[in-house]
Formats: structure tokens, sequence, C-alpha cells
């Protein structure tokens, strides 16, 4: 594999504050997907398959699980002597106090960024499920000499996206010409992915002068003040995308993987997509189950009937139960009998004999972790 010529810096922590419900004891980048995924998937195995052989993760808070899912990095092919995966707990440079934005959370590891050989880093944050050719947007970045390069997406404006966004205006040349943070317009426009590549010697430079000045949110205090004098990009991705936000958006995003069209694009050919490997037996299925439209992980028990649903590893499913429209995280167990229907199941949750849980597809009933209903 190429050596990209890239750091790349993950920010998991970035929009814990949008998913509350699933956040109280992970990271956003921990969040389960898609049945056997978590959302820091997606950005570290398009970084490793582009050629980044050096990352580094800024942690605040929550981050057991994210640990006990990253291991050493070895599913990403980043258990190496040299580089590879680093992860930074909070308070990691002894300042302490926790970080409020991108800048006091570069500022923590600015020893590891000036130590770095690669000539760019890339910043990502993990709200938005994609499969990035990492490459594609460092070589644009490249060609365009630019100071630094804004993945985006032309995405239409919803009511859940306005509350959070930063959308970029462009000129004919894809030079921003303004940064907006939460900008309320409707009809498409060009939301930032949260994604962004910069010389490292510039990032550098561009952390200290704005820690000094007490600045610390990197899109609005900096690149928002500075597009007169740096040479600021835009970068269109057009493949899939998610973009999670809130938990309706959350539970969208996993419904659109019941679809074979949305996985062709999401998991191309020859890009795949990593994770933790645990070795679980197959899906158990009983002879008077009923299944349809469902995604399950290894070591799933279904003896009830199953419909439109998304299941993570470990769930069963009891005799005579009805799940329809449902996210079930790992471990969870639906009593025999019980009735579901928009429900997210956080880990190991007991869904009681004959129990009955209904939401609506524009609210969905959430049970947290380890809860008993």
């Amino acid at each position: 594999m190429v050596n990209l010529n890239a750091l790349g810096i993950i920010f998991p922590n970035m929009h814990d504050s949008e998913l509350k419900e699933l956040t109280d004891h992970r990271t956003m980048a921990s969040v389960p997907f898609a049945g056997r995924y978590r959302l820091i998937d997606f950005v570290l195995s398009g970084m490793t398959a582009a050629g980044v052989q050096n990352v580094g993760l800024i942690v605040k808070k929550n981050y057991q699980s994210l640990m006990d899912h990253l291991g050493n990095g070895r599913e990403w092919d980043l258990s190496r002597k040299r580089g590879g995966l680093t992860i930074f707990p909070p308070n990691s440079a002894g300042e302490g106090t926790d970080y409020h934005g991108r800048i006091e959370a570069l500022h923590t590891i600015l020893p590891y960024i000036e130590k770095a050989k690669e000539d760019y880093v890339i910043l990502a944050d993990c709200n938005v499920v994609c499969n990035m050719d990492y490459a594609a947007l460092v070589q644009k970045h490249q060609e365009l000499g630019a100071d630094i390069t804004i993945a985006y997406t032309k995405e239409k404006m919803t009511p859940a996206i306005e509350k959070n966004n930063i959308s970029l205006q462009l000129a004919p040349s894809g030079r921003v010409r303004e940064l907006l943070t939460n900008d309320s317009t409707m009809g498409k426009r060009n939301l930032s992915m949260g994604i962004m590549v910069v010389g490292r010697e510039m990032l550098v430079s561009i952390v200290k002068n704005a820690f000094s000045k007490g600045q610390v949110r990197f899109e609005q205090e900096i690149i928002a003040k500075k597009l007169e004098t740096m040479q600021v990009y835009g970068y269109e991705f057009s493949g899939y995308r998610s973009r999670i936000v809130d938990m309706g958006s959350y539970f969208e995003a996993n419904m659109q993987m019941l679809y074979v069209e949305n996985l062709n694009r999401l998991f191309p050919e020859g890009r795949p997509i990593y994770t933790k490997v645990r070795d679980e037996a197959p899906v158990r299925y009983a002879i008077d189950c009923k299944v349809k439209n469902v995604t399950m992980a290894d070591g799933c028990i279904i003896e009830g009937e199953v419909e439109n649903c998304i299941l993570f590893r470990g769930c069963r499913v009891g005799k005579g139960a009805v799940v329809k429209n449902c996210i079930l995280m790992q471990n969870t167990v639906i009593g025999p009998g019980a009735r579901m229907n928009y429900v997210i199941t956080d880990k190991d949750v007991t869904v009681s004999e004959g129990q009955y849980l209904g939401g609506t597809k524009n609210f969905q009933v959430f049970v947290k972790k380890g809860s008993t209903v």
C-alpha cells in the first residue's frame, strides 16, 4: 500500500450532543450502525484504504467502548511499530481542562502533529456515514494549491440539519467565498461533512496562533474570517452518505441499509469497510419463525416474527413475538409474545413476555442500555 503522505486526526466526541440518548456512555464514533459496524469504521477504513498509515484520535469522554472496539487497530491494518493508531485520552497534554472545540483539541496534541513526517493532515468527524476516497480528496487539495480543502455534499436543508450545520458559498472555481454557521435557507445547500485537508505546518501555525487568542472553533473563528487571505476550496462528495444529526436521522440511516441499492453504494466492490471481528455462531432460525427484509449479525436467535429490522449481534426474539421497524442492539432479548414497532433498544435490553412497545416513523421509542421493560 502506498503511503498517502497524510496524517489522519479524528474527533470521536465532536457530535455527541446531537445523539444524547446513544452517547450517554459512548462516543459518537462508537455508536453502532447497520448491524455490525460502528460509525468510526467508515472513517478509519476510508483512511487506511487510501494509504494513511498514521491516525490519531482525540477523545474527550466516554471512550471505553471506543477503545474496546478499536483495540490495537489490527482490523484496519493500523497495528504498527511506527505510526499506526494512537488514542489520546482527555488532558493528555496535562492542561487540566477538556477541550471545547477543534483548536483546543488539536493544541493538546501539538507535539504529536509537529513530530509527524507527513506533509498533510486530514481532520475528520464521525457523524456522516460514507465511503470517502481520501486519496482523491488529498490529490484535489494538491492540484488546487489550496491552504484548506473542505469536503461537502449538496443536500436539501431539513429542520434537523438546520439546527447544526456549516454551509459553503462557492465561487465557480470552487473557492469558498463565505462560510455560514446554522444557515436556515431552505433548498439544497453545500453542507460541510466535517472533513478537511490542511498542510501540517500550516495547521500547527494556525493552532498556536488561535489558541494564544482564546479561539476554539476552527471553522467559525479561523476559516470563516480568513477567506480573503487563505486559499480555501470545497470538494464535492457525490457518493452515498447519511448525515446523523438526531435520533430520527440515525433511525433512517439504519433503515436505508435494508435496501440493496444503498448497500451497493456504501459498500462498493474493492472498498470494504472493516470492523472488529467477533467469532459467533450463525443466525439460528426456528422452524415456525417469520423473517422479512431484515439485516442480522451473527449470534441471533429468531423464534418469532421480524420484519424491516436491524439486529445486532446476539439478539433473541422469542416465540410468538412480533418485531417490526426496529433497531435492536447487541444482546437484546425480546420475550415470548412481545410486540414492538418503531423501537430502538440499546445493548443488553430485555423486553418482558407479552410486553408492547410502539412508536411511529417520526418518533421512535428508545430503551436505555441494560433496561428491562
